[in-house]
């Protein structure tokens, strides 16, 4: 589930054992050096890419994971 996903990142990123979805990135210490890593790790290990801006509009696991998920519903469909 894409959720638990990102929280993996995110705890690792934020030198956390747990973070419930709701708890808003800034107001857990993060900031824009650690918001790239995090973006990096999306990329690297999710395949997605999340503009910075995206980022700073969805500050918890459950707004930027309904995002990520919306990005598979706007995807093309696969064609053979």
């Amino acid at each position: 589930m894409i959720t638990d996903e990102v929280r993996a990142i995110w705890c690792r990123e934020l030198g956390r054992d747990h973070i419930a979805d709701d708890q808003n990135f800034f107001a857990l210490g993060g900031q824009s050096l650690i918001m790239a890593r995090i973006q990096g790790a999306f990329a690297d290990e999710l395949g997605v890419e999340v503009p910075m801006d995206r980022l700073f509009l969805n500050p918890t696991i459950a707004s930027v994971s309904a995002y990520i998920g919306s990005l598979d519903s706007m995807a093309p469909p696969h064609r053979t």
